[in-house]
């Protein structure tokens, strides 16, 4: 793992770049890690069952997006930072939550 502080070549890159490095912000440092590898890794049931639901929440808001009346209204509900997509989301996700 590499740190650097102010480095103006990395200062706008953040996320992966290809699949071979991970380039990450922490405050005023830039870390950057090798890809993960994730083929090991066995998602649980519970987690199983919140991707799908989430999965189900990105075709919700994507069709709130594409119907015009129904994405007016939504703009009306979000905050000043806040996308219709997010706010979509978060409702359908708030209508499951156990």
């Amino acid at each position: 793992m590499a740190t650097s502080e102010n480095n103006f070549l990395l200062h706008n890159v953040r996320g992966q770049l290809g699949k071979q490095i991970v380039v990450k912000h922490y405050g005023d440092k830039i870390v950057i890690t090798a890809y993960p590898d994730m083929t090991r890794v066995k998602p649980s049931v519970k987690q199983k069952k919140r991707r799908a639901l989430f999965s189900e929440g990105v075709v919700y808001a994507k069709a709130i997006i594409a119907d015009p009346e129904l994405n007016e209204l939504y703009k009306a509900e979000v905050k000043k930072r806040g996308t219709v997509y997010n706010f979509a989301i978060k409702e359908f996700l708030d209508a499951f939550e156990e």
